[in-house]
């Protein structure tokens, strides 16, 4: 079994889903989490200058989404078939279009424009997203995105909701109960449970 330690910093960010991972698979992993000036030091040593960094026996490889769904083929949570493959990425796709929103907003200067992102995002932006995770659900059938049992297309929907605000989830209830049954899963309760506690 290899080694594997995840690098990034204190909050949950770009690497939680990968955490997510390691804790629905039980699977043993260092979670180094560094500070501003840690990653300042290191940024040097850093395969692309940036973090989260996977550790895999020692080697780097980054990318968060390249490095989650590695983790999610290594622990079977990437769909039994090809098409169940092609469902999965379906859903990480729309999680792209999502963070290129969030991020649309976080790098705004101007207080007045990243309102105006905000409430665009809030209002419309997001619920169309939720909403194209809300059809997957209701073609499924299952209660899963994709087959029927929990994997990778569910926890990366579920920390992605995590971070939009606005969203009332009464409004898709699929989605709603689909983050339930992520939530309920033993081993990720626990690691809800027992996770530091960020701010993002």
């Amino acid at each position: 079994m290899p080694s594997y330690k995840l690098i990034y910093t204190e909050n949950k960010g770009r690497a939680e889903v990968c955490r997510l991972l390691f804790a629905l698979a039980g699977q043993e992993y260092e979670d180094v989490r560094w500070s501003r000036e840690n990653f300042q030091a290191e940024k040097r040593n850093l395969l692309f200058g940036q973090i989260p960094v996977l550790e895999v026996d020692g080697k780097q490889y980054a990318q968060s989404m390249a490095i989650a769904g590695f983790l999610a083929r290594e622990f079977g949570f990437h769909g039994k078939t090809s098409v169940e493959q092609m469902e999965v990425d379906q859903v990480i796709g729309i999680i792209n279009d999502i963070f290129s929103a969030l991020i649309k907003r976080y790098h705004e200067q101007d207080e007045e424009k990243k309102a105006a992102i905000g409430k665009e995002n809030s209002e419309k932006t997001y619920p169309k997203f939720v909403g194209f995770f809300e059809k997957i659900l209701k073609n499924n059938n299952t209660g899963f995105y994709v087959g029927d049992q929990l994997g990778f297309a569910d926890l990366a929907a579920f920390d992605t909701l995590s971070k939009l605000d606005g969203i009332n989830l009464d409004d898709f209830p699929l989605v709603k109960a689909n983050k339930e049954k992520v939530e309920s899963n033993e081993r990720i309760a626990k690691w809800l449970q027992d996770r530091p506690v960020t701010q993002f």
